[in-house]
């Protein structure tokens, strides 16, 4: 199916904000600029008073862990982790973990995320079935924790989700190894995980340097900082590596994570919440390495707005160097859809560029906080905020169209990730 989205003001990959129009034929964008006599569309999109971003890539969260937002707050991360959330997500059932990703799907796609790389636990393929349900780009891991008894067990858990779903729906569903952190995966352990990841194709998806406890406790344990053991083991020599958070480091870890080519997903609001630290990000930008943007877990966020996220990261770095011009807002705005298409390993998204995917979020300007219009990405980063997205195009298929939901039903979504939250927190 053709579709035409017709007099849009359309964010460039250069920067700029032309009123044109864009293309799709099937799943790509077939042309941005003057509409050829032989270009026939099924659908035609008005987009009068509209801007057209990419559609945001969340480049690092755990999806059904919707069903805990709200649930355990103000505590420091290791606190958080042992005593609140994993005890809670010991109960959850493959039912309780698609409903938290349905709701997640409908949260994404309400605020113009097309794109998201999930790390959880049991019953992924679950949430590669919500992500097939709502339309969405799903890259999947599921989270292991070497530490645990059935750490080898989790491993294979991850390896046949690969194999069972890497791929799948039409490509929109392709499969990372999770192994969470250094400090729930042991060296040994590690070494399996990269045997596995490689033999496959796979790549890797690890929670790195989120903390200083988690730098300190590796310093205990093993008279090194994570990245320098981490880098024997093998991980970051497959396919390729998203490491989340990377808030504290030094110059030895940066050489490393430019040495492996590893993508760093940027979590400012739940590294904020958490009280985890400013990572090193403009001097990451500026050495080359690409840094997407993640909202990390509803339960340490606590939204999965992805425009919140790219506002934050424009703000927290100035404030952090005490630099106006750190990060400026475009930047921030490649963070949440270019570089994160490059980080989850998906370079043809994130950008409105003939031949890429339609992932395509139209915000509608016709509000108080897009006036006057100076610049329209700066009022995207800046001043707007996510309802004013109204209409989400991934892969080519409408997924909202003036804020309705074409494939998601709301009121059940919404009754039954109440339902399956009231007995996780009981």
């Amino acid at each position: 199916m053709k579709t035409l989205i017709k007099n849009v003001c359309a964010v460039m990959p250069d920067g700029t904000t032309p009123v044109t129009n864009i293309m799709i034929d099937n799943n790509r964008i077939a042309g941005i600029g003057d509409v050829p006599e032989d270009f026939r569309p099924g659908k035609v999109i008005d987009g009068t008073d509209h801007l057209a971003v990419p559609g945001f890539v969340n480049a690092h969260t755990h999806t059904s862990m919707t069903l805990l937002r709200s649930y355990a707050d103000d505590m420091a991360l290791m606190d958080w982790l042992n005593n609140e959330v994993w005890p809670a997500e010991a109960k959850m059932t493959s039912d309780d973990i698609y409903w938290g990703a349905m709701l997640a799907m409908l949260e994404m796609i309400r605020t113009g995320t097309t794109t998201f790389a999930d790390m959880y636990g049991p019953w992924m393929e679950r949430v590669a079935e919500a992500a097939m349900d709502a339309g969405l780009r799903g890259v999947l891991s599921r989270g292991i924790i070497g530490v645990a008894p059935d750490g080898e067990k989790k491993l294979e858990e991850n390896a046949e989700l690969y194999r069972n779903f890497h791929g799948a729906a039409d490509g929109r569903i392709t499969v990372m190894f999770g192994p969470h952190a250094p400090y729930t995966c042991p060296p040994a352990f590690l070494k399996k995980v990269a045997a596995k990841a490689q033999e496959l194709g796979a790549e890797i998806h690890i929670h790195m340097h989120e903390t200083l406890d988690e730098v300190n406790g590796s310093l205990k344990e093993y008279g090194r900082r994570p990245f320098d053991w981490v880098a024997e083991t093998g991980i970051f020599e497959g396919k390729g590596t998203l490491a989340a958070h990377c808030v504290h480091l030094d110059d030895n870890d940066i050489e490393i994570i430019k040495k492996y080519g590893i993508r760093v997903a940027h979590n400012p609001g739940s590294n904020m919440k958490l009280a985890s630290g400013v990572a090193p990000v403009t001097r990451l930008l500026d050495e080359g390495v690409c840094v997407a943007l993640g909202t990390d877990g509803a339960s340490s966020n606590n939204n999965l707005d992805m425009l919140e996220e790219v506002n934050l990261a424009a703000m927290l770095h100035k404030v952090h160097r005490l630099d106006p011009v750190a990060v400026p807002a475009f930047q921030a705005l490649q963070m949440g859809t270019e570089f994160g298409g490059q980080a989850v390993g998906i370079p043809d998204i994130g950008r409105l560029e003939k031949g890429c995917k339609a992932d395509i979020t139209l915000f509608d300007m016709n509000s108080a906080a897009w006036c006057p219009r100076n610049n329209p990405v700066s009022l995207l980063v800046y001043s707007a905020n996510s309802s004013s997205a109204d209409t989400v195009i991934c892969d080519g298929k409408v997924l909202m169209e003036k804020h309705e939901l074409k494939t998601l039903d709301e009121e059940r979504i919404l009754f039954e990730a109440q339902r399956c939250a009231d007995h996780l927190t009981k």
